[in-house]
């Protein structure tokens, strides 16, 4: 009987070294052909190998030299969230991967990666000291060693948010790496957290923005106009930073957003604003037109007093000598400001959830208060700025028990 024999492509398996081997032609991802070799103690063991293989190289492309995740997490950050992401994205992602994932799961080849290795290492992530992890204490002075490196951990653990966003960026990556064919599933998408409780953020009664504005107002802070923008129209800090005096058209009484300053990576970035949904022209009610007038007005006296020391930004809120101001600066000044108007601390961005619940109070449309902040959806405008005032939560239940009597 004549030997049988194997189709052009089909491969083959035979003796190696102390065991055997097999192996099948596949199409690389870049489109190549070539063998792609398997490897066992037993001959059958080989053969299931060899007929898995068989079967992947029909399904589509094969990669036949898989780099370990560390290797391709820096090439995927490198070529696919680099030019394609927001600066600030590309930072945030950028330490959580050098941080987090790489140390803990940059060693392992990525076509091995398992749900058991994420669930692992996102446990220990979120119960492991980042102070004893990341050497915190170690690189410091001396004199100034606190904690770990004198052998009294602080037990500085990741917040639930940061762990949620560790698997978060890895789950991204192997989203990518599955798009490539490089693996065949998210392991990351598998794993169990759990649940987030959302922080509710502050918001100021109308009685305590009216304070903390016109205490800026009576001692002239040069802010006053930014101040102003953030509780009525909502502008998140980086746009009232970003703004030009030619986004201001005092004569149609229309303010245009576009832009924003951001610290990242050690630079200051004047860019585009965070979604085009974010850009808008806005119409000034007349708080905000006479606040922005006395704006540009103390804006050209800095220049004149500064004279050549004048730095010639084209930003409306800048320092006295024309130089941007850094946004953690702002944050300085803002709660400075409380202190002064004798209010509640708040952040700055819960200035913006009190434009939301101020406007809610006010019986004012979802619709437009979502036009208002910029919202792609009146669902984040609505759980997640918006609130109920106190008064208008203890008016309600009011009602409710006089209803039931």
């Amino acid at each position: 009987m004549p030997a049988r024999t194997r189709a052009n492509g089909e491969g083959s398996i035979f003796p190696y070294r102390n065991g055997f081997a097999a192996y099948v032609w596949v199409t690389k991802p870049d489109g190549k052909r070539t063998r792609k070799y398997v490897y066992g103690q037993t001959r059958e063991a080989v053969h299931d190998k060899w007929i898995k293989l068989h079967q992947q190289a029909k399904v589509g492309p094969v990669a036949t030299r898989v780099p370990t995740l560390g290797d391709y997490l820096t090439y995927w950050h490198r070529e696919v969230v680099r030019p394609n992401l927001a600066p600030l994205t590309c930072a945030t992602y950028e330490t959580i991967l050098r941080l987090y994932v790489i140390p803990g799961l940059g060693g392992k080849r990525l076509d091995r990666l398992q749900v058991r290795d994420v669930q692992t290492w996102i446990n220990e992530v979120a119960r492991a000291c980042q102070c004893c992890a990341q050497g915190k204490d170690a690189r410091r002075p001396e004199l100034k060693k606190r904690c770990c490196a004198l052998g009294r951990c602080c037990g500085d653990v990741p917040s639930a948010r940061t762990v949620k966003d560790d698997r978060g960026v890895l789950r991204s990556a192997l989203n990518h790496a599955a798009t490539e064919e490089t693996v065949t599933r998210n392991a990351a998408a598998l794993v169990k957290l759990p649940p987030i409780r959302r922080r509710r953020g502050r918001a100021w009664t109308s009685d305590e923005a009216r304070r903390f504005l016109e205490s800026a107002r009576a001692d002239c802070d040069p802010l006053y106009a930014a101040y102003v923008l953030i509780l009525v129209l909502g502008l998140r800090k980086g746009e009232v930073l970003g703004l030009t005096g030619d986004t201001v058209d005092l004569a149609a009484g229309e303010l245009s957003i576009g832009w924003q300053l951001q610290r990242v990576g050690g630079q200051l970035l004047h860019r585009e604003t965070k979604t085009q949904t974010s850009d808008a022209t806005l119409p000034l009610p007349d708080i905000c037109a006479a606040a922005l007038d006395l704006r540009q007005q103390a804006r050209q006296a800095d220049r004149d007093q500064a004279g050549i020391a004048w730095q010639g930004s084209p930003l409306l809120f800048t320092t006295r000598y024309g130089t941007p101001i850094e946004p953690r600066n702002f944050n300085r000044f803002w709660d400075a400001r409380c202190a002064r108007a004798g209010v509640r601390r708040i952040t700055v961005h819960d200035a913006r959830r009190t434009c939301a619940t101020l406007l809610v109070d006010l019986d004012v449309h979802p619709r437009v208060i979502m036009q208002v902040l910029r919202h792609a959806e009146v669902s984040v405008t609505m759980e997640i700025y918006s609130q109920a005032s106190s008064d208008a939560t203890r008016d309600a239940l009011k009602r409710l028990g006089e209803s039931l009597r």
